[in-house]
């Protein structure tokens, strides 16, 4: 029985240190300038997964400037705050995406490395004021460089899997020129693909956005992992 335990074991540690050569090869070609299509194509399918060594930042709406939306109850008193809320998601979002092997930055929203960024994939995440409503909305940014297909990937993508995971449904009458002009999307890089997120509305959707924000991140995740795996097939 201790035999075959060691056994297991010595099998593990193998599997796991082929495991970790690969990821340090895959990187080390990664920083000699190979293209990330081009090392997953030599891999085994689904060795490395699309978010590996992805570069992504997160806009934690309104942290390090205000509070955003406040809710308050019968007396006048504060109940939960935009900017609260939207934090708590960013920390699960950024940690999935840790787990898929990419790079996550979190953003306050006037961030000075706002500054002609360069990254994989920019998202602000917000969440919409108290009134009694529900739903999502997202912008992109109209004035950028990128391909119009990668722009509609991204939009699509969030249209299949952040309204599955969430069942939140669609609320594109509500987007507002502070959306589709938004502050960050004028200050990065062109090039950068970018997307502001109302992930719901406060007022209608505040159970799922305060009691269950895992599954905010989740679609949020899968969304995202949904538009590198596109890219990665366009290629």
């Amino acid at each position: 029985m201790r035999h075959q335990t060691l056994q297991s074991i010595q099998r593990y540690l193998v599997i796991i240190s082929f495991l970790s050569l690969l990821g340090i090869s895959a990187i080390s070609l990664r920083l000699a300038g190979y293209d990330l299509a081009v090392i997953q194509s030599w891999l085994p399918p689904g060795l490395i997964g699309v978010l590996f060594n992805r570069q992504i930042a997160i806009i934690s709406g309104h942290a390090g400037n205000d509070s955003g939306a406040i809710c308050i109850d019968e007396a006048g008193q504060p109940t939960v705050t935009e900017a609260a809320i939207v934090a708590a998601i960013a920390a699960r979002v950024a940690e999935q995406l840790h787990r898929g092997g990419a790079q996550v930055t979190i953003l306050d929203e006037f961030d000075s490395r706002l500054a002609s960024l360069q990254t994989d994939l920019l998202i602000s995440l917000h969440a919409d004021s108290c009134i009694a409503a529900s739903g999502y909305k997202f912008a992109q940014n109209g004035n950028s460089a990128i391909n119009p297909v990668v722009t509609a990937t991204i939009g699509a993508c969030f249209e299949q899997f952040y309204a599955a995971a969430t069942e939140l449904a669609p609320h594109p009458n509500t987007i507002t020129h502070a959306m589709t002009d938004y502050h960050a999307f004028r200050r990065i890089d062109p090039h950068t693909p970018a997307l502001i997120l109302e992930t719901g509305f406060i007022g209608g959707d505040q159970q799922i956005l305060v009691q269950q924000p895992d599954r905010i991140a989740d679609g949020i995740t899968q969304s995202i992992r949904c538009f590198f795996e596109t890219e990665v097939a366009q290629t």
